[in-house]
């Protein structure tokens, strides 16, 4: 389908309505493969504060005694 610039509004319509529909996709589809190239998410990270440990056990233990 070739598409010619004649000058008149009606051709400029077509442009616009093609170009635009373009526009519009490509918009949709441009965030979609930016998501694709992501990195794979990381390994679970420890998590950080108060843990009960084998030293708070054995410091409990002797703390009750």
């Amino acid at each position: 389908m070739k598409i010619r610039f004649s000058g008149s509004r009606r051709s400029f319509m077509k442009c616009a309505a093609i170009f635009g529909g373009l526009a519009a996709i490509l918009g949709l589809v441009g965030p979609a493969a930016a998501r694709q190239n992501d990195p794979a998410p990381q390994a679970k990270v420890p998590k950080r504060g108060y843990q009960v440990t084998e030293h708070v056990k054995k410091y409990y233990e002797s703390a009750m005694r």
